[in-house]
């Protein structure tokens, strides 16, 4: 009865564990509590084996059901930590601002430090879509982007999810040019970071959550990194030129705001 016990529990452990491969950084508490349950039981099983309670051919269940595992988890939450700290996996510190305009494209094919040579880049940085701050930015991207196109520049969303798949919730906006960023790199680049719980759940962003809700803006589910905090930037000839990162999660980007910052008139 044990051992069935123990064969359901690593079979449904196996389940969860296959559906996390599909993207083990986003997934990383899956991968924690992997690591945990190896442990826990090589603990176990070693001190059984070690007090005479169990035979030492035992230690043969250990080491294919969980020492074998532990490197494997112990490297995915590493990397996992290095992707929220916004660390690429081949470098050992962020991209600068520069740096990532060189290597992140537009929709458009271009990057983004050849697109900032033609005009100004307004780069929006947004929350996951499900978010309901990120609905009501969308609800109202075309008079966003009309500030932009007034003032001579060129509106760009960078999102957290794989490129195309930002098609499903811009509707009518497929032309606004885009960029995606799943590992959240350029958004560490430009200095955007997790958000704290004053910063996601704060009477202000509670307030605010409850008048979009009311304006019809819903909430959709968790499509990108539910802490990752947006904000807007001017971007010119491959430097930030005048900068907004959100103070918290409900702020939306205030574009006169950003062009009257004395940087962004240069």
């Amino acid at each position: 009865m044990i051992w069935r016990i123990l064969g359901l529990i690593s079979g449904f452990l196996g389940i969860i564990f296959l559906i996390a491969s599909t993207n083990p950084l986003r997934h990383w508490l899956v991968s924690l509590l992997g690591l945990v349950k190896c442990m826990s039981i090589t603990g176990i099983v070693t001190f059984l084996i070690a007090t005479g309670r169990i035979p030492v051919t035992s230690s043969l269940f250990l080491v294919f059901n969980d020492l074998i595992w532990i490197a494997p988890f112990g490297l995915i939450l590493w990397a996992a930590m290095r992707a929220h700290l916004g660390i690429p996996p081949h470098r050992d510190r962020p991209y600068s601002p520069e740096e990532a305009a060189e290597i992140y494209q537009l929709s458009s094919g271009v990057t983004l430090a050849e697109a900032s040579k033609e005009e100004t880049i307004v780069l929006v940085f947004l929350r996951h879509f499900g978010c309901t701050f990120t609905r009501q930015l969308l609800l109202g991207l075309q008079e966003l982007e009309q500030q932009a196109e007034r003032r001579k520049a060129q509106l760009v969303l960078v999102h957290m999810l794989k490129s195309g798949d930002e098609m499903d919730y811009l509707g009518n906006h497929s032309n606004i040019s885009r960029i995606a960023d799943p590992q959240c790199e350029l958004y560490r680049a430009f200095g955007l970071g997790k958000g704290g719980f004053l910063e996601l759940f704060g009477p202000r962003v509670i307030l605010r959550s409850v008048l979009a809700l009311i304006k019809g803006c819903g909430v959709g589910h968790l499509a990108g990194d539910g802490l990752q905090m947006p904000g807007a930037f001017l971007f010119r000839n491959g430097k930030i030129i005048a900068s907004q990162p959100a103070r918290n999660a409900s702020e939306l980007p205030a574009l006169p705001l950003l062009f009257q910052e004395p940087s962004s008139l240069i």
